[in-house]
C-alpha cells in the first residue's frame, strides 16, 4: 500500500507540476509579450541613423511548424519571418532589405510565400533587396533568393539543388515476408496512393511525377522572370545539382562572390549613405527558456522533423 501511495501521489505532483508551468507560461507570455516577446531593434553595424537597412535571416529549413509551443526550442519562424518582411517593406524608415540565407530548402508553399512577398516588396517600393548566402541557400533557398536585386554567395556557399523532391518509403515486400497483411478501405482507387504497404500501381507513379513536374516548372519560371535567364538555360541548370558559390557565379545564379558584410557595403553605397543596419530579435519568453533547457538535457539539435508516414513535394536539398 505504501509503495502504491508514493506511486500515487507521484504522479499527482507531476501532474500539478505541470499543470503549473503551463498556467505560469501562458500568464507568462499573454502579459509581458509587449516587454519581453515580440521582437526589439539590434543594431547590427552603426551609421547614419536617418535610415536603416534592414537585415533578415532565414536560418533552417524553410518550414512552416506553426505556433511556437510551451517546449518551443527556436528555429525558423515561418510567421514571423513574413511578418518582419511585410514591416520592412512599410517602414519607411527602412531604405533597403538584406536576407542572410542559410538553408537546404523547404515546403513548396512557405518558399513560394516568400517569394511573392519579396515580389510585392519591389513593385510596390523602390527598396532595394539583396541576399547573402551563408553556407548553404539551396533548392528553396535559392527560389527565395531568384527575385531579389543582387545575390552575393561566399566561395563555400552551396547553392542551386534547382528542383523537387518527393519521396516514401515501401515495406510492402518485408510485411508480406513477416506475414502481415493492413487492411484498407478506400472510397477510392487512388485514396491510398503512396501507401508504404502497398507496392505503387504504374498510373499512381505517373500522377505523383505530374505533381513534382508542375512544381519543377514553377521553380524554373521563377528562376526565369527573376534572373532574366532563358528558360532552356535554367533547365539546364536545373537538374537538382548544387554549386559551390564561385561556380554559380560562373553559371549566373548569383552576382558577387562576397560576404553579408560585403553585401552591407554594396547596399550602403547603391543607397548613397551609411546607414545603419538593423536586425529584429525575438526575445526569449518563458516557453523559449524552458525549450532550451529541454534541448540542453536531452540535446535535440534539429527541432523540425519531416513525418514520411504524409509524403509531399520539397523544394529541399537532401531533405532525409
Amino acid at each position: 500500500m505504501k509503495a502504491r501511495r508514493w506511486i500515487a501521489l507521484g504522479i499527482s505532483a507531476f501532474v500539478l507540476l505541470f499543470t503549473l508551468i503551463t498556467t505560469i507560461s501562458v500568464a507568462f507570455n499573454t502579459y509581458s509579450a509587449p516587454v519581453l516577446g515580440g521582437s526589439d531593434q539590434t543594431i547590427i553595424s552603426d551609421g547614419d541613423p536617418s535610415g536603416q537597412i534592414a537585415l533578415l535571416d532565414v536560418t533552417g529549413p524553410i518550414i512552416d511548424t506553426g505556433e511556437p509551443g510551451l517546449f518551443d526550442t527556436g528555429g525558423y519562424d515561418h510567421a514571423a519571418f513574413l511578418t518582419e518582411l511585410d514591416t520592412a517593406m512599410t517602414d519607411r524608415n527602412v531604405q533597403g532589405i538584406i536576407l542572410s540565407v542559410d538553408t537546404p530548402g523547404g515546403g513548396i508553399l512557405e518558399s513560394a510565400e516568400i517569394h511573392r512577398a519579396i515580389v510585392e516588396t519591389k513593385e510596390l517600393t523602390d527598396k532595394p533587396v539583396y541576399v547573402a548566402m551563408g553556407g548553404m541557400a539551396a533548392s528553396g533557398g535559392y527560389y527565395i533568393a531568384a527575385p531579389t536585386d543582387r545575390i552575393f554567395a561566399t566561395p563555400q556557399t552551396l547553392t542551386g539543388s534547382i528542383g523537387v523532391i518527393m519521396s516514401s518509403y515501401n515495406v510492402a515486400e518485408l510485411l508480406d515476408n513477416i506475414g502481415i497483411e493492413e487492411q484498407v478501405y478506400k472510397s477510392g482507387p487512388y485514396k491510398d496512393i503512396l501507401s508504404p504497404t502497398r507496392e505503387p500501381l504504374e498510373e499512381e507513379d505517373e500522377i505523383i511525377q505530374a505533381i513534382v513536374d508542375e512544381y519543377y516548372d514553377e521553380f524554373v519560371d521563377v528562376i526565369a522572370q527573376g534572373r532574366d535567364m532563358e528558360e532552356d538555360r535554367v533547365r539546364e541548370l536545373g537538374d537538382g545539382r548544387i554549386y559551390t558559390g564561385r561556380q554559380a557565379l560562373e553559371e549566373g545564379l548569383v552576382d558577387d562572390l562576397g560576404s553579408l558584410e560585403d553585401a552591407i557595403s554594396a547596399m550602403r553605397e547603391e543607397l548613397g549613405s551609411n546607414y545603419q543596419v538593423v536586425s529584429n530579435d525575438e526575445f526569449l519568453n518563458f516557453g523559449n527558456l524552458f525549450g532550451l533547457t529541454l534541448q540542453q538535457l536531452f540535446g535535440n539539435d534539429s527541432p523540425i522533423k519531416i513525418d514520411f508516414n504524409q509524403p509531399k513535394p520539397y523544394y529541399m536539398y537532401n531533405h532525409e
